[in-house]
């Protein structure tokens, strides 16, 4: 099962704790907010519920494969 994963950039302070914990789907743009790399699909679904939760203002959402969402 694969997640999907969305980010709301509004939200986004750059605090970088998804890009610690899942650095294959995560980056910080030019503004310092959080951008999903194309190479997310290869980070594992551990990682991405790790860096989704470690977010300080849980700008990231993660959804199942039937896009229900998993968290927050």
């Amino acid at each position: 099962m694969a997640f999907t994963v969305k980010i709301d950039r509004t939200l986004c302070i750059g605090a970088g704790s998804c890009v610690a914990l899942a650095p294959l789907a995560f980056s910080l743009d030019n503004e310092a907010k959080a951008v999903l790399l194309p190479t997310a699909s290869s980070e594992s679904n551990d990682n991405l519920l790790e860096a989704a939760k470690a977010c300080p203002v849980a700008a990231i959402c993660v959804y199942d494969e039937n896009g229900k969402q998993v968290f927050p």
